[in-house]
Formats: structure tokens, sequence, C-alpha cells
């Protein structure tokens, strides 16, 4: 009995990582249709976000199983219940990477992305795939260290998000009201990103140790 839930609950991690590396592939992909006004790149993010929800519905349904027939206790409970809600949170990094294609594709043929913030986009799009990488990992490893150090990515990522939002409030900016929407929003997104991926990494840490970390100040 005991072996069969470790080799379930192997499967559900294994599932869990796929979905990681997706919404990590997902968010590359939107980023680029961002910075370069590549419309199909923005749709393909668009239609191929049905695979990630059919991923999370697998996840659920081995998670559930779990539950209902081996009736999991102590830490095994907490293991389930906590993959659950990281099940959550890797759809809404893939939801976050839909919203990014989106605006992409709304604004096309212009580029969404003004040239002089442009770079501050980039940076956050190889970290919020960084963060989705080491997310995949950690799955997999389960190392709590792993885990405690995606707040080091979260804390660039919110350094980048800090400094493009200074750039608005310049009394210079040339763009106009739409743009500077565009970008808040564009913004935000990154920065949920990153949210969700920490998140992840709390819960791991929470499945081996028991104890819950603290949000960053």
């Amino acid at each position: 009995m005991r072996s069969t839930f470790r080799d379930q609950l192997r499967d559900l991690n294994t599932t869990l990582s796929t979905m990681a590396t997706f919404a990590g592939n997902a968010v590359e992909r939107a980023s680029h249709a961002v910075l370069c006004a590549d419309l199909a790149a923005a749709e393909e993010v668009v239609s191929s976000h049905d695979d990630l929800r059919a991923l999370s519905a697998k996840a659920e349904s081995q998670a559930f199983l779990l539950l209902a027939r081996q009736a999991p206790v102590a830490c095994d409970l907490r293991t389930v219940v906590a993959a659950t809600h990281i099940i959550a949170d890797i759809d809404r990094m893939g939801g976050l990477a839909v919203h990014i294609a989106e605006a992409a594709r709304r604004r096309h043929p212009a580029s969404v992305v003004p040239d002089e913030v442009a770079p501050y986009f980039s940076e956050m799009a190889q970290v919020a795939v960084t963060m989705s990488h080491t997310v995949g990992d950690v799955l997999l490893t389960h190392d709590p260290a792993d885990a405690r150090r995606l707040h080091d990515d979260d804390d660039i990522m919110d350094d980048l998000h800090h400094r493009l939002t200074a750039t608005l409030d310049d009394s210079s900016w040339p763009h106009g009201v739409a743009a500077a929407i565009d970008v808040t929003l564009l913004g935000r997104f990154y920065e949920r990103f990153a949210d969700h991926a920490v998140l992840i990494g709390r819960r791991i840490v929470f499945q081996v140790t028991g104890e819950l970390p603290q949000p960053a100040s």
C-alpha cells in the first residue's frame, strides 16, 4: 500500500512538473509576441492554453484518487493537499501568460511595448522563465533550499517592476494613456506570475517540513 502511494504521488509530481514547464514555455512565447509583435506566437499561446487545462484536470484527478483510495494521514495528507493548491497556482501562471499574449494580439500590428521599456520586459521574461524551470525541478526534487531560492528571483522581478513603474511616473512619458495602461498591466502580469512561483516554493517547503514560510517582507 505504501509503495503504491509513493508511485502515485511521484506520478502526480511529474504531472505538476510538466505543467510548470508548459507555463514557462507559454510565458516565453508570449514575451516574444510582446517584444516582437509576433501575432502567430500570441495565437499559439492562447490556443495552447487548453492543453495546460487538460494537464490541470489530470493532476486534479490524480490528487483526488490519492485522497480517495489511499486515505493519507499526517505528512502524506499534507503533501497531497499542498499539491492541489500547486495545481491552481500553475494554472494561474499559464493564464497570466495568456493575458500577456492577448495584449500583443490586441495591439498587432503595432508593438504593445514602447522601445524604451522593452529592456525591462525582456529581463522580466527571463526571470519568469527561470522561475518556471526552477519550479519544475523542485516539484521533482522537493529540495526546500531550492524552493526558498525562488524568493531571490522574485526580488529581482519586484525590482524590475518597480523601475518599470517609475518610468510611467515620469512626466516626460511620451506615449499617451493607452500605452501607459498596457505597460502597467503587462508589468503586473509578470509580477503576479513570479508571485505564484514563490507560492509554489512555499507550498513545497510546507510539504517537506510541515512549516509554511512567512511571505518575504
